[in-house]
């Protein structure tokens, strides 16, 4: 084995190499500063720096210190935290007010206003009992919004006494203003209210799980019993009762709300104001097979369906509706929509009554986000995989049709913020052989203006990180996959012992010419062990069409590990891995993944790292399942065969659990099911638990332990 030349501790850690650069971009109103959160010393912990776009004087914005820490929040808020996969401190959150120059940062005391560039931190609301959820400012900065103790208020940005915009839920076991646990989770919906443009009204979720089981979690790892070492959750299990949501419309005044008719929708997935003052909402089905834009009259509730997508696979969601404003456009009430009709997610124009006027792009690839709209020249700034699956580029097409104009130019992926006047641009970009860096650019040519921050983090060379090599194969059925290749830079020309580390979920692709792709830590660290790592976007995975992705419908488990094994033996193929000893390595879909391919493909994988695994699909929540596997009532036999419990007794080889006992979202009882099945077919196994974790362990000691844990099995066994 190779010497490694990093110790494990540095596995553990976050953020990893290279990954230090600012974050959370924002022009303020006027465009002549640029706001962003950034460790200086390389923490998690963050600040807020300003950058002068004049004078090119950058400067931390102010230091209270204040901070969030994992252990300062709520449990609201850690939850919160969980479904955002945020892992950052210090200010975790700002927002800029549309008009003016205040900032409103939220604390685990309080909310805060900034008032200027050089203005004290001012408190506007003291949290005490109850936290202050999901805060955010009113379209004319004049007021700051919150959900506490399941109700919605507001409060002056000035000053002043909070008002209860709503009532009825507190105490009762709803909520108003809160996105349920499958919005957090499944939908990218965060928000459970919306601001009207105008600033008078608020539209808002009504939040009831009063008919969902209570699924209790209980700290074993705590000193003490009791209230304060369990949590309930109201879990929406495959098959079982949705919560149930209304769509509600309240005044800044407080008064009785109206109610929107939402019809026999089973989702409420998106909601939007549009400038004209209507209220638009995407409504879904239970098969997640039909999805309609509908616009709403907030005074009467009254609708009117704009459109309607239908898909023979499912609707993935996104958030690319856009409108334009009825005066200084010459689109007055149109609006920009994307789909995946054509089998790949393109945008289209259409009129203010739901009618198509043209396709926007076109081709087999996908647009990613809509970045900004500039209504007045005509334009459509988006990011998409135009040129290369691997990479995401920013693009402008016009409302007027034609080919797209590319604008970033150097390889990899860019991450893109567009200022007000469409002048500049921020571009945040990476590939495997550049960490990541922010440059200002000129949004008419792609030009650069200056360095925002060039990435100088040591780590990278003392670890001595080399980027994998980034590979094509053709699976048994003649599709092409996407792989990277992991090797020692002393390695033997003999066949090696392998790791597939895996995901192979849907909505997930982890093979980009992307820094993410290099600075896999545990990976390089095995890779640095000697041992040969590869992993492989197989079928199902993200960014490649329908058809694609699509492949696992109502059959989980199955074609992907089919590809999997494919990229084994082209492994075997090439020379580079030994057949007798080949690892898959995988958390959460990834520890699903592994399971199935120690199951299903016993004669390829010899060891497994299950990390957080379904092990049954009726025991996972009912958005995710149901758009994937149908619902369990119509597709029983999908679900029993694409079960991990099912394929137990044809394990064979070493296996190692790994799960956290408090995980809220793939529960522990899936682990614990499955050591039944093992237990049944006398299959050995080594357990790993983790009682104070959830599904991802957070604290540094778990995490070293964790990797320590898996180096130590993986050597013994492979």
């Amino acid at each position: 084995m190779a010497r490694n030349t990093f110790p494990i501790e540095e596995v553990a850690k976050y953020p990893t190499p290279g990954n230090i650069a600012p974050d959370d971009f924002a022009f303020s109103p006027d465009d002549s500063l640029l706001t962003f959160l950034y460790s200086p010393g390389r923490t998690l912990s963050r600040q807020l720096f300003v950058l002068d776009l004049k004078t090119a004087e950058r400067r931390l914005f102010f230091d209270s210190g204040k901070e969030t820490t994992e252990e300062n929040v709520s449990q609201e808020e850690a939850l919160r935290r969980e479904r955002q996969r945020q892992l950052g401190t210090g200010v975790t959150h700002y927002e800029w007010s549309r008009k003016g120059e205040r900032i409103l940062i939220p604390f685990p005391d309080g909310l805060y206003v900034l008032d200027g560039l050089d203005a004290p931190l001012r408190k506007i609301l003291e949290i005490t009992e109850h936290p202050a959820l999901d805060p955010r400012f009113s379209p004319d900065g004049r007021w700051v919004s919150f959900v506490m103790d399941a109700e919605l208020y507001i409060v002056p940005a000035e000053g002043g006494e909070p008002r209860q915009l709503t009532r009825g839920a507190r105490g009762t076991g709803k909520s108003n203003g809160l996105a349920e646990f499958v919005a957090q989770e499944e939908m990218d919906r965060d928000h459970g209210y919306w601001w009207s443009p105008d600033s008078q009204w608020l539209a808002f979720e009504e939040l009831d799980e009063t008919h969902i089981p209570i699924y209790r979690i209980v700290h074993q790892g705590k000193d003490v019993v009791g209230q304060s070492a369990q949590e309930d959750h109201r879990y929406p299990f495959a098959g079982q009762p949705n919560a149930k949501v209304r769509l509600g419309v309240v005044s800044i005044a407080g008064d009785e709300p109206t109610w929107m008719d939402l019809g026999d929708a089973e989702y409420l997935c998106r909601v939007q104001w549009m400038s004209n003052g209507k209220l638009s909402a995407q409504l879904m089905d239970r098969e997640q097979s039909r999805l309609d834009l509908v616009l709403f009259t907030p005074e009467t509730g009254s609708s009117q369906t704009l459109l309607t997508e239908t898909s023979k696979i499912w609707i993935n969601l996104h958030n690319m509706l856009r409108g334009f404003p009825e005066k200084k456009t010459q689109y007055p009430n149109c609006f920009i929509w994307a789909s995946e009709r054509s089998g790949y997610q393109h945008l289209y124009l259409y009129n203010g009554e739901g009618g198509l006027l043209r396709q926007l792009t076109s081709g087999e690839w996908m647009v990613e986000d809509i970045v900004s709209v500039d209504a007045k020249k005509g334009f459509v700034y988006f990011t998409g995989r135009k040129d290369s699956p691997l990479e995401s580029h920013l693009y402008a097409v016009s409302l007027e049709g034609g080919e797209p104009r590319r604008i970033t130019r150097d390889a990899g992926v860019h991450r893109v913020v567009v200022d007000h006047k469409f002048k500049y641009f921020v571009d945040i970009h990476s590939s495997i052989t550049r960490p990541p860096h922010v440059t200002l650019r000129r949004l008419s040519s792609g030009s650069k203006v200056r360095d925002i921050y060039v990435n100088d983090d040591p780590r990278i060379k003392d670890f001595a990180l080399r980027p994998p090599e980034l590979v094509s194969i053709k699976n048994r059925n003649g599709v092409t996959l996407h792989g990277a290749l992991y090797r020692s830079s002393g390695r033997s020309k003999n066949p090696q012992p392998t790791i597939v580390y895996v995901y192979g979920g849907p909505h997930v692709q982890l093979i980009i010419n992307g820094w993410q792709t290099t600075a896999f830590m545990n990976i390089q660290y095995l890779r640095n062990l000697g041992y040969v790592v590869f992993i492989l976007d197989n079928r199902g995975s993200a960014n490649r069409g329908l058809e694609f992705e699509g492949a696992i419908k109502h059959d989980m488990g199955n074609v992907e590990v089919q590809d999997q094994v494919d990229g084994v033996r082209w492994l075997i193929e090439q020379g580079i891995t030994d057949p007798d000893r080949v690892a898959v390595y995988g958390w959460s879909y990834g520890g699903y993944m592994s399971a199935m391919c120690l199951g299903r493909a016993p004669e390829t994988f010899k060891l497994a790292v299950i990390g957080a695994p379904v092990s049954d699909w009726y025991g996972y929540d009912t958005f995710y399942t149901e758009r994937y596997m149908g619902l369990p009532q119509t597709n029983a036999d999908g679900y029993r065969i694409s079960s991990v419990l099912g394929h137990v007794e044809t394990m064979q080889g070493k296996l190692m659990l790994v799960h956290g006992l408090i995980d809220e979202n793939v529960h522990f009882r899936h682990t614990a099911r499955l050591i039944n099945a093992l237990i049944h077919y006398r299959k050995n196994y080594k357990l790993l638990l983790f009682p104070d974790e959830r599904h991802s362990p957070r604290r540094l000691e778990d995490r070293v332990f964790m990797q320590e844990q898996i180096r130590n099995f993986i050597v013994d066994n492979l």
